[in-house]
């Protein structure tokens, strides 16, 4: 049997109405799709068709990404492991959209490959490295999809490692880019920091023997402080589309725009979308990391409760022009919210366990959804425990 949703209401402000909240300044695009979150609390900033399934282009080649990035973590892959371009995939993808000029024969590292991928977007490179994975394309593509399910991007589906037009059977939205983005972002910090934001990549010859240097095509890198990634894309099929990511003051920003109709509408809608996000909305604190938020009950413990804390600094999104909020039973305004959890919860439990979340509903905009943790362990209870713990709830049955 399910456990029933527990929803403990301990905070509404006194006297915060839908009017003590300013509105953020609008914001328009000519990108036929748009979505931006606030990584800090979840907030959904704005949104335009985010469930609207769409051609990704490139934007596919960040699953690409995930996946090597879930195999390096795991020991699976090594960065200096090489790869080596065959004559077959030479052949189908040399000069064929965005390349990283790999030659036939030539042995690449996945660390250079995944440059290839990330800055210069070569669809030789992903192909290399998905068939250097899983020995064919159609393998790796299986291994994306397993990440997709996942992550649960229930609205994306991949058929190529690279996003190349396939008639279809490729197909993202803006909500799961988003989604894809931060779970690179948070799952994987060092190797995003490795990797994302270099603003160039040299790999390849002229025919003239020369070096071939190319330029990162992210929109916002060097334009908006903070801007550290991830992927443009682009065919006739899909327009120009961006998913980028800013951290600034230890706030972190992802937006995806897609179906626009230049590459300077592309970098201008991109620059003024993540400024507006920045520059609109503000974080306001709620709770100190390892703040108790509320108490949850357990079941079958040596403990009847356990403490439910923050497991970092735990803050709300709202409009710049917004009224002060004051931390959560601190005497001032705040916003609606409540713990919810399924219980009683189960013992054993571990300290720093998400085993419940924190609901803020700011007026006029989604709810916010931030994670709550386990403040201590709680063990089992012994055979007497038990005992009195079924007699406890016959009396509160009763």
């Amino acid at each position: 049997m399910k456990p029933a949703q527990y929803a403990v209401a301990f905070l509404v402000g006194t006297s915060l109405t839908a009017q003590a909240f300013a509105a953020a300044p609008p914001f328009d695009t000519t990108a036929r799709v748009a979505f931006m979150q606030d990584m800090n609390s979840g907030a959904i900033l704005y949104q335009k068709q985010p469930d609207f399934r769409m051609p990704p282009a490139s934007l596919a080649k960040m699953m690409t990404v995930y996946v090597a990035f879930s195999l390096i973590k795991s020991g699976d892959l090594k960065l200096d492991q090489k790869f080596t371009m065959s004559p077959e995939t030479w052949q189908k993808w040399h000069g064929q959209g965005s390349t990283m000029f790999i030659a036939a024969g030539e042995q690449v590292s996945v660390a250079d490959l995944l440059s290839g991928i990330i800055t210069l977007s070569g669809n030789d490179a992903c192909v290399v490295l998905a068939e250097g994975i899983a020995g064919t394309e159609p393998a790796f593509v299986n291994l994306m999809n397993q990440q997709r399910e996942k992550l649960g991007m229930n609205n994306s589906h991949f058929g190529t490692a690279n996003g190349w037009p396939d008639n279809g059977v490729t197909y993202v939205t803006a909500r799961d880019l988003a989604t894809l983005a931060e779970a690179t972002i948070r799952n994987f910090p060092d190797l995003y920091k490795q990797f994302y934001a270099k603003p160039s990549f040299q790999w390849g010859k002229t025919m003239g023997g020369a070096d071939i240097s190319q330029e990162n095509r992210d929109p916002i890198l060097g334009k908006v402080p903070g801007a550290d990634g991830l992927k443009t894309g682009h065919t006739e099929e899909a327009g120009y589309g961006f998913t980028g990511s800013a951290e600034q003051n230890g706030r972190r920003l992802v937006m995806v725009l897609a179906g626009m109709g230049s590459w300077n509408e592309r970098v201008n809608q991109s620059i003024s979308f993540m400024n507006w996000g920045f520059s609109a909305w503000r974080l306001k604190p709620l709770f100190a990391k390892g703040k108790r938020v509320e108490t949850a009950e357990v079941q079958g413990g040596s403990s009847s409760t356990v403490g439910l804390v923050a497991p970092n600094d735990l803050a709300v999104t709202v409009p710049l022009g917004m009224g002060g909020i004051l931390g959560a039973k601190a005497g001032g305004d705040a916003p609606p919210m409540k713990v919810v959890y399924d219980g009683p919860i189960k013992a054993p439990i571990k300290a720093g366990q998400h085993i419940a979340d924190l609901v803020v509903s700011p007026p006029g905009q989604d709810p916010q959804t931030l994670p709550l943790v386990a403040e201590s362990d709680v063990g089992e209870a012994g055979f007497f425990g038990r005992i009195w713990a079924s007699i406890k709830a016959l009396f509160s049955w009763l």
